[in-house]
């Protein structure tokens, strides 16, 4: 099964294993067997939705004879719940003398527990027993009982194995967390000589994200002769552009570097839409995404001035001539023009007036990422 899934916008990771989960089940329905004796007939009565793959795997379990029932409660919207809970579909069998062994998924606050418990008090049974998958201890707010407690877990949101988000999610045989949010990845753009090498400096060393320029890990694959730098080689050896899927699988060497990075700025990438899908494809199998592309936004003018500067100092022939410097930015513009509308349909993209000071440039870049 998937270590990571995404359900809706949230990602899961794998958080317990269903060979742990049939293990538990069958545990709980030896206990309950032991404890009531085999001639004791119960009704099993399952809290729907969430707990239907429960009652199904722990009645395969339970030796005895007994029967099954349901009653529908609801108290979650999306990952918290409302607080209320609503008795959606009520007990319809004679339950005079019986013994009611109530199911649940999970129990948390306990709200919908003291609903169960008001339902049953009203009614003329011989006992009822409470068993449940999962409990969380830390926001439990009852004095009730739990005669049977399967696996006790922190307060995350979890779904699979019968539990869902906002409907998704109850196929999954292991049971997935919501992962945290733990990284920001930025794509940083502009045209050559905007200041995104000089900011991304200081962006990295502000929140601790790693830096990677596109041609940084291209010149690092050529010099080292590594098979994507040898395959890379060939292509402009004969006057071709190098194929996406390679400078993809370059940047995706990169990455894996850095398994405890804070997030990423990516300098240079992606180039293409195409670029921009294989990058979000990548980080979704990771539980991440891109979460804001920002554009550093100066004058053509103010861009020649600057380049023409730097060409005294840089040695590149193309930051020395105006004609080539404006063809750049014909290239740039006709290539990267398109990466502007798949962020903006996103909703992922921010443009940043960049001229001004080093550091009041800075200060607009930070207030637009802390608030991603």
């Amino acid at each position: 099964m998937k270590k990571i899934i995404r359900l809706h916008d949230k990602f899961f990771t794998r958080y317990i294993r269903s060979k742990e989960i049939q293990k538990v089940v069958k545990g709980l329905a030896q206990n309950l067997y032991e404890d009531l004796g085999k001639d004791e007939v119960p009704i099993f009565m399952g809290i729907l939705n969430g707990s239907f793959m429960f009652v199904s795997d722990f009645v395969k379990n339970y030796k005895g004879n007994c029967e099954v029932s349901f009653i529908k409660l609801a108290s979650y919207e999306g990952t918290d719940t409302s607080g209320v809970v609503n008795e959606l579909l009520g007990v319809n069998e004679d339950l005079t003398g019986r013994t009611i062994v109530i199911l649940e998924d999970i129990i948390d606050t306990g709200n919908t527990l003291a609903k169960i418990y008001d339902i049953f008090d009203r009614l003329p049974i011989k006992q009822i027993k409470l068993i449940t998958l999962f409990f969380k201890p830390d926001v439990f707010k009852k004095a009730l009982h739990i005669d049977y407690v399967g696996m006790r877990i922190p307060d995350k949101f979890i779904v699979g194995y019968g539990l869902d988000y906002n409907a998704l999610g109850r196929n999954y045989k292991d049971i997935y967390q919501i992962k945290e949010a733990s990284m920001k990845n930025i794509v940083l753009f502009g045209h050559p000589g905007a200041g995104k090498g000089t900011q991304a400096a200081i962006l990295k060393k502000h929140y601790g994200f790693e830096h990677i320029s596109t041609g940084d890990v291209f010149r690092y694959h050529i010099k080292e002769k590594t098979d994507l730098g040898k395959l890379a080689q060939s292509y402009m050896d004969d006057g071709d552009l190098v194929p996406d899927e390679v400078t993809i699988n370059m940047l995706k060497d990169e990455v894996k570097k850095y398994p405890e990075a804070r997030g990423f700025i990516f300098d240079g990438f992606p180039r293409t839409t195409q670029q921009a899908i294989a990058l979000d494809a990548f980080l979704a199998k990771k539980g991440e995404q891109i979460n804001g592309m920002i554009a550093l936004e100066v004058p053509e003018n103010e861009l020649v001035k600057r380049l023409l500067e730097r060409g005294k100092t840089s040695g590149r022939p193309d930051d020395q001539n105006e004609a080539k410097i404006r063809h750049r930015f014909q290239e740039y513009e006709a290539k990267t023009d398109v990466l502007r509308d798949f962020y903006a349909k996103q909703g992922k993209f921010y443009g940043v007036q960049g001229t001004g000071s080093i550091s009041e440039i800075s200060q607009k870049l930070i207030a637009i990422i802390d608030t991603l």
